[in-house]
This record gives structure tokens, C-alpha cells and sequence, in this order.
């Protein structure tokens, strides 16, 4: 009994020790991670950072398509101009897929054609009628996960403007029925709210949406370090590399590679098997377009 009556205390006192012992190595291993692991990712948005906003381009990055082409099946269903217009519309956008560069001459070409559409036309009839069309071809074609980061943004407290090639009055209605800033686009030239058929200086495409940015942003006080820029498009790269946290969406294969090579984030909210044809010869773009020709033409026959 005597042997046992020396065991059970020792027996308690391991336990206690081994509690302690357990307790120390645990905090200790705590402090060590909390040394050594890679610091968490600040929160982004940042919330009440007014001198931030965020900048998204449109087609394919909001919203599905472009927002040119769908614009044009609805003039078109409203008889703004005939099927050949169409189809001439529908070889230029081809072409231009096709070639994959911009050509000076062929885009003006491109540029005369659509604006040669809406001239002689009010501005506010255009604007009317963008109402509706949003409602016809647009609504159910905005990404939702795009639509998410914007809304990320407006919660944070930051503006948002969409930026995008697509004409102004277009680009601001989808930027009011999204709940957004603003938008900048290109302008059309009006007399007395009428078109005149010419542009107020170019395209907002390019380097111009990176100076339409800059401009913006020193109107409003913001600091582009601060800043986010979102876009599918290479061609976007200007606007990107002008702020601090730049995305890029639902990526061509030349914007992935470039994000990648300068660590950019990148989203895709792409299935799967649209996001597998990125990097297939832009040539397969011709069907694509014109297959979406005859879509608009046949509903437009199915209507009448």
C-alpha cells in the first residue's frame, strides 16, 4: 500500500505537468505561425476610401457580347436599316476579328457605317429606345460575378464608372439599370439633339480610355494608385497599368499572358468550354458573328 500510496501522487503530478507541457508547446507553435505565415491580403475594397473608385469596361467584362452588336439587333427590329446594313456590319466586325489588328482605314470605315445609322435622328428617341432594348437583349447577358465586384465597390462606398467604345447614351443606361456611377463612352456629335452622322473626336478605345480615366479621376479627386480597372481585352492594357489593383476578366489570351507575367488578379466566369476557345485562332470568331447576323435577322422575320 505504501508503494502505492507514493505512485498516485507522482502519477497526479505527470498529468499536471504533461497539461502544462502540452500548453506551452501549443502557444509557442501559435506564436511561431503567426511570425512566419504570409501576412493576410488587405481587405479590398476598402471600405470609406473615397478617393478610390473602380473602372469597368463592358463588353465581355460585364456583360456578355457587345454591347454595340445587341444595340444593332434592336435598331434593326425597329427598321433603322436594312439587311444588307446588317450584314455589312456583321463582315466589318469579321474582318476585324479575323486580321486582329486595327486597321486606321478599315476601322473609319467600320466607324462611318454605324454612325450613318442613328444620324438624322433625336438623341433623346436613341436614348428611349436603349431603354428598351437593354430590357430585350442586355439584362440577362451581365456576369454575375463581374456584377458582384462592382457592387463590392459601390458597398465600400467608391463610385463606379463602366468604360467602354460602345456609344455614351448606351453605356449610360446600363449604367444606371446596374445601379453604377457613370459611364464614359464615345461620343457621337448632336446639333440641337439631333446626330449629325460624325464623332466627337475618336473611339474611346485603347490608350483614349486609359486618358479618358486619368482625366476623370483628376476631376474627382481620386488616386489611381488606389484605384481598380477591370477588362477581358489586351487592348485595355493602358487602362489596367494605370491603377493600382488591375483584374482581368473573362481574359483574351494576350491579356492572360501579360496579367500573369505582371501578377495581375485574374477572374473568369466563363464556363468551362468557352474559356477553353481564349486562345484558338481569332478566325473562328467570323462563324461566331455571323451566325449571330442570322440570329437577329431570322427574329427580326419571325416578328414582323
Amino acid at each position: 500500500m505504501a508503494a502505492l500510496g507514493w505512485l498516485t501522487p507522482r502519477r497526479r503530478s505527470a498529468t499536471a505537468r504533461s497539461v502544462l507541457a502540452g500548453e506551452a508547446s501549443a502557444e509557442a507553435a501559435r506564436k511561431s505561425s503567426q511570425e512566419t505565415a504570409t501576412p493576410a491580403e488587405p481587405q479590398f475594397p476598402v471600405i470609406g476610401d473615397v478617393e478610390a473608385a473602380a473602372f469597368f469596361d463592358l463588353d465581355n467584362t460585364v456583360m456578355q457580347g457587345a454591347a454595340l452588336f445587341h444595340f444593332g439587333r434592336g435598331l434593326y427590329k425597329r427598321k433603322f436599316f436594312e439587311t444588307r446594313d446588317l450584314a455589312r456590319f456583321a463582315w466589318q466586325q469579321a474582318w476585324f476579328r479575323l486580321a486582329g489588328v486595327e486597321d486606321p482605314e478599315h476601322m473609319q470605315d467600320a466607324r462611318d457605317s454605324a454612325l450613318s445609322i442613328v444620324k438624322g435622328h433625336r438623341v433623346a428617341e436613341l436614348e428611349s429606345i436603349g431603354e428598351e432594348i437593354y430590357d430585350e437583349y442586355m439584362a440577362d447577358r451581365i456576369w454575375p460575378g463581374t456584377r458582384a465586384l462592382a457592387q463590392a465597390h459601390l458597398d465600400a462606398g467608391q463610385k463606379v464608372w463602366l468604360v467602354t467604345a460602345a456609344p455614351v447614351e448606351i453605356a449610360q443606361v446600363i449604367a444606371r439599370r446596374l445601379g453604377l456611377t457613370g459611364a464614359l463612352g464615345t461620343v457621337a456629335e448632336s446639333v440641337d439633339g439631333v446626330y449629325t452622322g460624325r464623332l466627337v473626336g475618336e473611339p474611346l478605345h485603347g490608350p483614349a480610355k486609359a486618358e479618358a480615366v486619368r482625366a476623370l479621376a483628376a476631376a474627382e479627386g481620386l488616386d489611381l494608385s488606389r484605384c481598380a480597372a477591370y477588362s477581358d481585352s489586351h487592348n485595355d492594357i493602358p487602362m489596367l497599368s494605370l491603377v493600382g489593383h488591375p483584374y482581368a476578366i473573362n481574359p483574351d489570351a494576350k491579356l492572360r499572358r501579360h496579367a500573369r507575367e505582371q501578377d495581375w488578379r485574374l477572374r473568369d466566369y466563363r464556363t468551362g468550354r468557352k474559356a477553353a476557345k481564349v486562345g484558338i485562332p481569332a478566325a473562328a470568331g467570323v462563324g461566331a458573328v455571323a451566325g449571330g447576323t442570322a440570329a437577329a435577322i431570322a427574329l427580326s422575320r419571325r416578328r414582323r
